[in-house]
């Protein structure tokens, strides 16, 4: 699928975002091995997360669709160890966050599981997570040691201390997963923040990890896991391209409502505000123990900004249109402390360079980061995808501000992370879609 767009007037009006990808993944997987059933409104219904929900199906786990026009699930719990050997590999997709934690649920399990992805996963490495689950015992399998397919053979699990070398919410979340059937004490180091709603969702459900400054414990094996309800606030990563929207196209005062703000992932909104992007935070609220608040973005000029650091892990996911707002900003931009952007679902350091320059803007790619020199001019043009649902958006977004006519190539891979994207544009700037 392609997607067509031309440039916008401007923004006005209200918008809510579907739910939060990591909250609906760990939501699905937690309420798996929970005793009871678990409720969970607002889910995100993308591709990644049918890939976590498949998966636990095929863990003996029933998984229903509720018809109350409230679009909830229920996840029937089979409690810590009622999950059934799979008969056949658990088929990932295109998600890595499913791969991940699901390693690390699956090796303090009492049988065998075949974790599967397409193409595109499995050239993205799994080491990360293999070798401090193989610390903790576990018994892991995979082309080369460490890529996918990885074959997880449940075994006995002991904890253990970790200090991560990159921060990484994926890798913390496996980590307590395994911690969970393992005996003792496991600690995670992390050399700075990630994304904290594991240990939230967790502490929510009666496990207790104890967080103090950037180092947590788990003492294992846990007992139970209590059912617990779920209300999915909107998510701050599909919030982020509306968010540069309303800040890049003239004229703009976008409202969007019932976004996530946890400070663990609004690095944007940091990153941003330095830029002197115009974002108010209206209604702020606590919604099932996570921070919300409606976001007011009007236009304004931005300036350029270095981002690196502790800012990196906060907002790993909205490099892409940080590099398009830093495109329209005056000065060069430079990103660095991003190495781990290399290994997304694609190397976006080379992406973000590839789709930027088609429209017209100078990038220039480093190792671990990239510089963006603006402002510039876009234009138009025929712009690859590369498969990647966050490239797509940020080049449909480009295309809002860019002179004559910008069509996506290969948009089909937008509702791994936000179905209704194009829908949303439509409805926001009628005048963007032919």
């Amino acid at each position: 699928m392609n997607l067509t767009v031309h440039p916008a007037p401007p923004l006005h009006g209200a918008v809510r975002v579907p739910g939060d990808k990591s909250i609906t993944h760990r939501a699905l997987l937690l309420g798996a091995v929970a005793e009871g059933s678990t409720r969970i409104r607002g889910y995100l219904d993308s591709g990644d997360c049918r890939a976590t929900m498949g998966c636990v199906a095929s863990l003996g786990v029933a998984v229903e669709r509720e018809n109350d026009g409230d679009g909830g699930l229920v996840v029937h719990g089979r409690g810590l160890h009622g999950l059934r050997t799979p008969s056949r590999p658990l088929d990932c997709v295109r998600s890595g966050t499913t791969m991940r934690l699901l390693a690390g649920l699956l090796a303090g399990q009492r049988f065998a599981s075949i974790l599967v992805g397409d193409a595109q996963l499995c050239r993205r490495p799994m080491d990360r997570v293999v070798t401090p689950l193989r610390r903790m015992g576990a018994r892991i399998a995979g082309v080369g040691g460490h890529r996918p397919p990885l074959t997880v053979t449940g075994s006995a699990l002991h904890g253990v201390e970790h200090a991560l070398p990159v921060a990484s919410a994926q890798v913390k979340a496996c980590l307590l997963l395994a911690a969970i059937y393992a005996e003792g004490e496991t600690v995670i180091a992390e050399p700075g923040p990630s994304r904290d709603h594991t240990e939230r969702m967790l502490r929510a459900r009666g496990v207790g990890v104890e967080s103090t400054g950037l180092r947590h414990a788990l003492c294992g094996p846990v007992p139970r896991i209590a059912a617990l309800d779920v209300a999915v606030p909107g998510d701050f990563s599909s919030a982020a391209y509306w968010i540069v929207a309303a800040a890049l196209v003239p004229g703009s005062a976008l409202l969007i409502r019932d976004v996530n703000v946890n400070p663990t992932r609004t690095g944007l909104l940091d990153a941003l505000e330095a830029m002197g992007a115009h974002i108010e935070r209206l209604d702020p609220r606590d919604e099932g123990g996570e921070p919300v608040a409606d976001l007011l973005v009007r236009t304004s000029p931005l300036r350029a900004v270095e981002v690196g650091g502790d800012l990196v892990p906060r907002m790993i996911d909205e490099f892409p249109i940080l590099a398009l707002a830093a495109t329209q900003a005056e000065g060069v931009t430079r990103v660095w402390d991003a190495a781990e952007l290399r290994v997304k679902e694609t190397d976006r350091v080379a992406t973000i360079t590839a789709v930027l320059t088609a429209l017209g803007a100078r990038v220039v790619p480093r190792a671990d980061g990239f510089d963006v020199e603006g402002p510039t001019p876009l234009r138009g043009a025929a712009v690859d995808s590369h498969g990647d649902h966050r490239l797509a958006m940020t080049a449909a977004i480009g295309g809002l501000v860019a002179r004559g006519e910008t069509t996506v190539l290969g948009a089909g891979c937008i509702p791994d992370s936000y179905p209704g994207f194009a829908e949303t544009l439509h409805a926001l700037v009628p005048g963007a879609l032919p």
